[in-house]
Formats: C-alpha cells, structure tokens, sequence
C-alpha cells in the first residue's frame, strides 16, 4: 500500500513540475496572437524577450502589427540596425507589474527603459500616451499584455 501511495503522490509531483514548465510567459502568449509579429521580431532581435520570458511580472502595452506601418518609411529598418535604441522603443512599451485595465490608474508610470508613459482611463477606453487600448487583460503567467494600435516612441 506504501509504494501504491509513493507512486501516486511522485505521478502528482510530476504533473505538476511539468505543467509549470508549460505555463505561458509573455513571449509565448503574444506568439499565440497573429498581430504581434513585428513587437516579437523587435523583442528577439533587441534581446528583450528574453527580460519578457523569465522575469516580470509586467505589463506590456504591445503595439499591433498595423501600428509598426503606422510609422514613417524606414524607421523600422533603422531600429532593426540599431539594437541599443530597438531595445529602448520595445522597453518603453513595458511597465513592472502585471495591470489589468480595470486597474489602471489615471497618471505617469514608469517604463522599463526609464522614461515615464501617462495612462488615461476614461469609462472604460484605456489610453497609453497617444495610443489606443484595443484588447485588453491577455493574461500570461508573468504579467498582461494590452494591445494598442500606436506604437510610443521614447523622447530621447
């Protein structure tokens, strides 16, 4: 009756080691969605996914595939050589701590890459500086996502 006991109780163990292992951190969740192909690309290529993967919790407002066309002609291209400022627009759209939308305070907020990004409520429609939440609450195991439609440059 011991080893019937033991070997449930290390099957249970084992379920839930591995299901931990599969739980969906920020990168993996974006991934999931079809119109996070460009932040992705920028998170891998800047380093930053990295940050998202294994560490957090945080709040990532991730610009939409059409908000990167949004963007004058070239500007991509010139981040995508340039990894340093690449990984202060992608940190500039991160902010510590997981925020749900219904949790959103009205004010400045500290981003990842340093400077402050001001969070608008109002009845419910959500802003991030000039952009847009579209959807909001994308749960991961280390933080939120929030779509927008704009992507937000830093000043510097």
């Amino acid at each position: 009756m011991k080893r019937i006991i033991a070997a449930i109780a290390s099957t249970v163990a084992l379920s839930f080691a591995s299901s931990a292992s599969w739980a969906a951190d920020l990168i993996e969740t974006a991934s999931t969605a079809a119109t996070f192909k460009t932040f992705l690309s920028a998170a891998q290529a800047s380093g930053v996914a990295d940050q998202l993967k294994n560490s957090g919790p945080y709040t990532v407002f991730a610009p939409t595939d059409s908000a990167f066309k949004k963007l004058p002609p070239g500007t991509m291209d010139d981040l995508m050589k340039d990894k340093e400022k690449l990984a202060e627009v992608v940190t500039h759209h991160v902010v510590p701590g997981k925020i749900a939308v219904a949790d959103v305070k009205p004010g400045k907020v500290k981003t990842v890459q340093g400077d402050e990004v001001t969070l608008t409520s109002d009845n419910g429609k959500v802003t991030v500086e000039n952009a847009n939440v579209i959807q909001s609450d994308v749960m991961a195991d280390n933080g939120v996502i929030h779509e927008i439609d704009t992507v937000i440059l830093p000043q510097k």
